[in-house]
């Protein structure tokens, strides 16, 4: 497996993996599938907000992007992390090597923190995401409608 930033040419397989997460239902609150497009454009905003994708065999098996945490200057050095693997490939350690790849790639461009915001039903992101060094800072309850009704979303972080 290799870990390299996101190319145009992957937005397809990029976008696949974000829709079957978006139709599983249990890591976001986006509504409808995303388009190749809106998927490709991440790719000029890779400067500042990387965007890595794990490549087994060839296909693009996972991904992972930092967007922004807020728009506030203080706040210029936080990252959102957003992450997603392809369903046959989970548990075999594609997120965390692609976490902790991040992580690394957002330090270089002068982040000191990333944070995440994960379901609390969603076991598997949270212990990925504390055996990469994130810690639990509170519970938003009902902090989003969700097709099931309010969810609650518990916020975790990291320092880089």
């Amino acid at each position: 497996m290799r870990i390299r930033e996101m190319q145009h040419s992957d937005a397809g397989a990029v976008a696949a993996i974000y829709n079957e997460g978006i139709r599983g239902q249990g890591a976001t609150f986006r509504r409808g599938e995303v388009a190749e497009a809106h998927v490709a454009a991440w790719v000029d905003q890779a400067g500042r907000h990387p965007v890595l994708v794990a490549v087994r065999d060839g296909a693009v098996v996972g991904w992972a992007r930092a967007g922004s945490y807020s728009d506030f200057e203080a706040y210029a050095g936080i990252g959102e992390l957003a992450i997603y693997v392809a369903a046959a490939d989970r548990g075999g350690g594609v997120g965390r090597v692609l976490v902790d790849a991040l992580a690394e790639a957002c330090r270089e461009r002068g982040y000191w923190k990333l944070i995440a915001k994960v379901f609390p039903s969603n076991q598997g992101s949270i212990e990925l995401l504390h055996r990469s060094g994130y810690r639990d800072v509170g519970l938003h309850l009902r902090h989003g409608q969700h097709e099931d009704g309010w969810r609650d979303v518990l916020l975790l972080e990291k320092s880089l």
